[in-house]
């Protein structure tokens, strides 16, 4: 009997066998046996056979982990959440601006803004309390008009993103050229807060200013329609006092009209009026 003959006549025991072990046979079986003789019958190295989960286990693994060379993919890092704006660091390590109620923070405050010098960049971190977007501008003179504006805007996709712009008259033009870098923008809680870079020196633009220099600032915020910035919330946004300079951190705190005190000389002059009008009327 030949060899062929042989291996016919047993194939029904071996799919017995290889049931009850719970392998069921392939043609590679028969070709795992003869792997135990060269091709001229002398001894060969014998392979074993891998049962059906292990081998599909490592044929997954490596259609799905491994590259076309074999090596690993590597994994991707963790996604880092933004970084809290932290205020315990105003005043010393940077400067911050608050603009809302007394004792208001980054996440409380109508409108909020830091600043810190990084090496040859400056650091902006802003928040308010809006959907839309935030800003800041840079005026020589308090007034909108011929400002550098950094924006951070909440679009459709809920993405924010750095914008850069300039106030022609009360109309805010975006310039596509944008020094911002390392930019961060988070909407959470119906609030828009952003962080990022932008030089202190700049080459000499009309659009751009040089953030070494000092500067009002410009505070507004307001709606966005499609990633694109409406009117701001408010007829009047406030500005800053006195020119800001980067190269030294305060702790400016400025009320939001619904806590602004009748402190001015003015207003003071017409309250004791009003009083004696009213104590000195007519019996």
């Amino acid at each position: 009997i030949s060899k062929a003959t042989m291996i016919f006549a047993l194939w029904p025991l071996l799919i017995q066998i290889s049931a009850r072990r719970g392998v069921a046979p392939s043609p590679t079986d028969e070709g795992a046996m003869r792997a135990g003789h060269g091709d001229h019958g002398e001894p060969g190295r014998q392979e074993h056979h891998k049962d059906s989960y292990s081998t599909f286990a490592s044929e997954f693994l490596e259609s799905r982990y491994l590259s076309d060379d074999g090596y690993p993919f590597p994994t991707a890092p963790p996604v880092d959440p933004f970084a809290r704006i932290k205020v315990s660091d105003c005043g010393v390590t940077k400067g911050c601006i608050r603009y809302g109620k007394p004792g208001c923070d980054a996440e409380t405050c109508d409108y909020f803004l830091s600043y810190r010098r990084i090496g040859t960049d400056v650091e902006y971190e802003m928040s308010a309390d809006t959907d839309g977007w935030v800003a800041v501008g840079f005026s020589s003179d308090k007034k909108m008009g011929g400002d550098d504006v950094m924006g951070c805007v909440h679009d459709d996709n809920g993405r924010v993103r750095i914008h850069h712009f300039y106030n022609v008259g009360q109309w805010a033009k975006e310039i596509k050229r944008n020094p911002a870098r390392d930019e961060e923008g988070i909407f959470e809680n119906n609030r828009v807060t952003c962080r990022f870079k932008r030089p202190l020196y700049v080459p000499r633009d009309e659009t751009l200013v040089d953030l070494h220099l000092s500067w009002y600032y410009l505070f507004a915020w307001g709606p966005a329609i499609q990633g694109s910035i409406t009117r701001h919330d408010i007829d009047s946004p406030p500005v800053s006092d006195h020119m800001v300079s980067i190269y030294k951190y305060e702790d400016i705190f400025m009320p939001s009209t619904a806590y602004q005190t009748f402190n001015s000389p003015l207003c003071l002059l017409l309250i004791v009026a009003l009083t004696f009008y009213l104590l000195m009327g007519t019996p």
